[in-house]
C-alpha cells in the first residue's frame, strides 16, 4: 500500500502517539470481550520492542453529559492491557493538561501509557461540545504536540473524522503511519473489492436496505454474485410483488429495491424460503414460508432451501465478503441461517473469506470457525464504508510513503 506504515518509522527514543480502538464492553469495572485490545497488541509490542514510548489514545462509548464519564473510564482497559502485555501500563485519568504532560515527560523507552477516554473531551463544563468527535482543530493540534510520530491502528473509527485520528495526523505531516492492524484491514478489504480472485461473492444481511444501498450499488460493479439475507430481503420481496405479512419492510425503499434488481439481473441472489413466526419472540410459533408470507406472520430467518441455495453459490467462490446476519441472530431460534453460512464459510479452504459486522463476527466466533477464515474485520461501520467505495477520513489522513 502507498501509506506510511509503522515499519517505516524510526521509533527509538521517540514519543509515539498511537490511536487504538479499545471501545470494548466494560461491566462492573471489568472488560468483557477483549478482542479489540488483543488486535492492537502486535503494533504496541513492535513500538516498545523498538524502544519507543507508546502513548495510547482511544474512545469508549459515547460521552454526552458529565454523568456518563465515571462509567466510561478507560482504567479497566489499562488493567486488562497490562495483563496482556505482562508489563505495567500507566493510566492517566485526564485527556489534557499538566498531569498528562508530566506523565509523558517521565516515560522511559519501551514504556506504555494510556490516556483517558478521548470522548471525555466531548463534554466541557456540563456542555456537550463534541471536541473529540467533532474534530476540534485546537484539540488535534494539542494532542499532536505531545509526541514525535503518530500511528493510527484504529480501523474501527477510520470512517469517522475525530480529533484523535484525523486531527492528530493532520498536525503531523509525514509522520503519521498505519499500524499493523490498519495495514491488514486496508490490504484485505482493498484487495477483496478492487482486485478480487473470482468468483467474488458478497453476502449482505441486516435489517435495512437503506443501510446498504451504497454498498450494494458499489459491489454490483465488483462482485459476481450478491447474496441478500436478513430483514432487508423483505423489501426486495415486496418489490417483486410478494406479500410479506408483518415482516420488516421499508415501504419508501421498494422503488429503490426494484431499481437494484433491474440493474443487477442474475447477480442478486435472494432467499427462496423463510422461517416465519406469529410474533417477534424466540418462543413464537414458527413455520417455513415459500413465496408469500401470510398476514399475522413475519419472516425472522432464511429457510433450509435458502441455506442450500446460498451454499451452492458460495461453494466455488474464491473471494467472499460477508457483512450482516441472515436473520434475528440474537434469538437462538432465528440464528440458524446466520450460523449455517458461518459454518459453510469455514469449509472454503481455497477462498479468501472476510467477515465484518458485529453479528457476522459473533456467529463465526460462536461456531469456533474464526481461525478458518482469512480475516475478521474489527470495524463494522468502517468496513461498510470501505465496501461502499468511499474514502475513510482516518485512512486518508495517514501520510503517503
Amino acid at each position: 500500500m502507498a501509506k506510511l506504515t509503522v515499519e517505516d518509522l524510526d521509533l527509538k527514543g521517540k514519543k509515539v502517539l498511537m490511536r487504538v480502538d479499545f471501545n470494548v464492553p466494560v461491566k462492573d469495572g471489568k472488560v468483557g470481550d477483549d478482542n479489540r485490545i488483543v488486535a492492537a497488541l502486535p503494533t504496541i509490542k513492535y513500538v516498545i520492542e523498538h524502544d519507543g514510548k507508546a502513548i495510547l489514545f482511544s474512545h469508549l462509548g459515547r460521552v454526552k453529559k458529565e454523568e456518563d464519564k465515571p462509567g466510561l473510564s478507560l482504567r479497566p482497559v489499562a488493567e486488562r492491557l497490562s495483563n496482556l502485555l505482562q508489563k505495567p501500563v500507566t493510566f492517566v485519568p485526564v485527556t489534557e493538561g499538566k498531569q498528562l504532560e508530566d506523565a509523558i515527560a517521565n516515560m522511559k523507552d519501551g514504556e506504555v501509557l494510556l490516556v483517558q477516554n478521548t470522548r471525555y473531551e466531548d463534554v466541557k463544563d456540563g456542555e456537550y461540545v463534541k471536541r473529540e468527535s467533532g474534530n476540534d482543530p485546537e484539540l488535534g493540534k494539542y494532542w499532536a504536540s505531545l509526541g514525535d510520530v503518530f500511528i493510527n491502528d484504529a480501523f474501527g473509527t477510520a470512517h469517522r473524522k475525530h480529533a484523535s485520528n484525523v486531527g492528530i495526523a493532520t498536525n503531523m505531516p509525514g509522520k503519521a503511519a498505519a499500524g499493523f492492524l490498519m495495514e491488514k484491514e486496508i490490504k484485505f478489504l482493498g484487495d477483496a473489492v478492487d482486485n478480487p480472485q473470482r468468483p467474488f461473492v458478497a453476502i449482505l444481511g441486516g435489517a435495512k436496505v437503506s443501510d446498504k444501498i451504497g454498498v450494494i450499488d458499489h459491489l454490483l460493479e465488483k462482485a459476481d454474485k450478491i447474496i441478500i439475507g436478513g430483514g432487508m430481503a423483505y423489501t426486495f420481496f415486496a418489490a417483486q410483488g410478494k406479500k410479506v405479512g408483518n415482516s420488516l419492510l421499508e415501504k419508501d425503499k421498494i422503488d429503490v429495491a426494484k431499481q437494484i434488481m433491474d440493474k443487477a439481473g442474475d447477480k442478486l441472489v435472494l432467499p427462496v424460503d423463510n422461517v416465519v413466526a406469529d410474533k417477534f419472540d424466540n418462543d413464537a410459533n414458527t413455520k417455513i414460508a415459500e413465496g408469500n408470507i401470510e398476514d399475522g406472520w413475519e419472516g425472522l430467518d432464511i429457510g433450509p432451501k435458502s441455506i442450500k441455495l446460498f451454499e451452492s453459490v458460495l461453494k466455488d467462490a474464491k473471494t467472499v465478503v460477508w457483512n450482516g446476519p441472515m436473520g434475528v441472530f440474537e434469538m437462538p431460534n432465528f440464528a440458524k441461517g446466520t450460523l449455517a453460512i458461518g459454518r459453510f464459510l469455514g469449509t472454503l479452504s481455497n477462498a479468501t473469506t472476510i467477515v465484518g459486522g458485529g453479528d457476522s463476527t459473533a456467529a463465526v466466533k460462536q461456531l469456533g470457525v474464526a481461525d478458518q477464515l482469512t480475516h475478521i474485520s474489527t470495524g463494522g461501520g468502517a468496513s461498510l464504508t470501505y465496501l461502499e467505495g468511499k474514502t475513510l477520513p482516518g485512512i486518508a489522513a495517514i501520510s503517503e510513503k
